[in-house]
């Protein structure tokens, strides 16, 4: 489910955690918050950009120069090494 930052309408007024802001696990199809949880002062949704995943090909990259190695099964119970 998608996480969603809300932050209070008015910077000056509201309790720490909206003034912050707040993330929110919510549904895509749950109606937005009007009110901060904690103080019931009025907050807005945050624009965020949305989280990506690294390819395939990046993650392979990145695990070799941590120094893993990944293996290939290749019959018989057997397996190479690849890197």
């Amino acid at each position: 489910m998608p996480r969603y930052v809300y932050e209070a309408k008015d910077a000056s007024s509201g309790c720490a955690k909206c003034r912050a802001g707040f993330e929110v696990v919510q549904r895509l199809g749950d109606a937005r918050l009007a009110k901060c949880p904690d103080c019931g002062g009025p907050v807005f949704r945050v624009i965020q950009a949305p989280g990506l995943a690294h390819s395939a090909t990046d993650l392979h990259y990145r695990a070799k120069r941590a120094g893993f190695h990944a293996i290939k099964k290749t019959g018989g119970g057997e397996y190479e090494k690849m890197y």
